[in-house]
């Protein structure tokens, strides 16, 4: 049972109605997570924002949910992990690829060093070292890519947080990240 309210569309505010809405027309369905941060709408539509914008940039829709999935796996955030799991697999990413998304790595060579660079952040609260720059480089990232994996490593973040103070119901096929 989660500590906060997940809200229904009759309880929501016309703010968070209306970003249900949108939500609901992209999605099918308004997740437990929006309806736990329909409780305050500026910070739904921030969350819905920033991940819109990060949409835009230079990764693709995999390589975003890969970075969720490791940091899902590095929060132990089983919502997220739930929630990223369904969306890699609505994407043909194998079951092994997830497994090892949700630790962290990835057979791809570029997209493991993306992850490791964010285990690196969330490990380190953002304070990396010169060897966790120089390996991302190494490896071939460019500024751009490191710092658009910062951004979409925050933007999960927040989710876990939510989650983890919220205990949300989980209302995906659920994966633990202690298994993971």
């Amino acid at each position: 049972m989660s500590r906060l309210t997940q809200l229904s569309d009759t309880q929501a505010s016309a703010e968070a109605s209306a970003l249900f809405s949108a939500i609901k027309s992209k999605v099918g369905m308004v997740p437990n997570l929006y309806r736990v941060m329909g409780n305050a709408p500026a910070v739904l539509a921030a969350a819905l924002g920033f991940n819109d914008a990060l949409g835009k940039g230079s990764f693709d829709q995999k390589t975003r949910e890969a970075i969720a999935l490791t940091v899902a796996g590095e929060n132990a955030c089983d919502y997220c992990a739930s929630a990223h799991s369904a969306i890699s697999r609505n994407l043909n990413v194998e079951e092994a690829e997830i497994a090892a998304r949700l630790k962290g790595k990835s057979a791809d060579p570029k997209l493991n060093a993306i992850l490791g660079f964010a285990v690196a952040v969330v490990e380190k609260r953002g304070l990396v070292s010169n060897d966790d720059l120089a390996a991302a480089r190494n490896a071939g990232l460019s500024e751009g890519e490191i710092v658009e994996t910062v951004g979409v490593t925050v933007a999960n973040i927040l989710t876990n947080y939510i989650n983890h103070v919220a205990e949300t119901d989980i209302d995906f096929p659920v994966v633990r990240t202690k298994a993971a």
